[in-house]
């Protein structure tokens, strides 16, 4: 299974296990904003993104030049940067299992960490990905996000803070492994099942009928 890192232009990562995804990576693209930043730092396991993708409004013209073997210039508005790195992958790797990870997503600005993770579950009704054999989360220095969009279980260890997020107001979700069950919660807006916390090592999450969520690990 290839690994796949795309790094955005939100907070950059300090702590080791997103920067571990960056350099440890079989393939890494990096949003155009977020370019300038990766030159200012260094990786230990990569020197430079295979790809930079994006507008290319945020590079400056002496950069484009320098580095235009990797950078592709998207123009379409209808989709961010990181949705244009996830359609890049797919169309770059159509026929693979995948671990996507993104990192860089979230902090600095909230209308945009918001919209990133809600892509999440975008993902999935768009591109299939479960039925294709890919994995996608966000990671950062805090937290690691990812969607589902059935019934579930997932390990996260004993004591580890969870929040089940989702859209979908006609939701039931029963929980087990959670020390406050989610089974009586009226999913009405994001906030209702924030700030759990796991029992047990395992949490079993039974959805009422095919939908979307996004899972936060803290």
């Amino acid at each position: 299974m290839r690994t796949i890192t795309i790094l955005g232009n939100g907070e950059y990562p300090r702590t080791p296990y997103p920067l571990w995804l960056i350099d440890s990576a079989d393939f890494v693209i990096c949003c155009d904003g977020a370019f300038t930043r990766w030159l200012r730092r260094k990786h230990q396991g990569r020197k430079l993104p295979d790809i930079v993708i994006g507008d290319m409004d945020s590079l400056p013209a002496s950069v484009k030049q320098r580095y235009a073997d990797r950078i592709i210039h998207e123009t379409e508005q209808d989709d961010n940067d990181q949705t244009k790195a996830i359609k890049y992958i797919l169309q770059r790797f159509p026929d693979e299992e995948l671990t996507i990870h993104i990192v860089g997503a979230t902090g600095m600005r909230e209308d945009h960490t918001i919209g990133n993770v809600s892509l999440l579950m975008e993902y999935e009704r768009r591109f299939n990905f479960s039925k294709r054999g890919i994995t996608c989360d966000i990671v950062s220095d805090y937290s690691t996000i990812f969607a589902i969009t059935d019934s579930c279980s997932f390990d996260c260890g004993a004591g580890r803070a969870v929040s089940v997020l989702t859209p979908d107001n006609s939701l039931t979700i029963k929980s087990q492994g959670l020390v406050w069950p989610t089974d009586e919660v009226v999913f009405d807006n994001w906030w209702k099942a924030t700030l759990n916390r796991a029992s047990a090592d395992t949490v079993t999450l039974t959805f009422s009928h095919p939908s979307y969520a996004l899972i936060i690990l803290s």
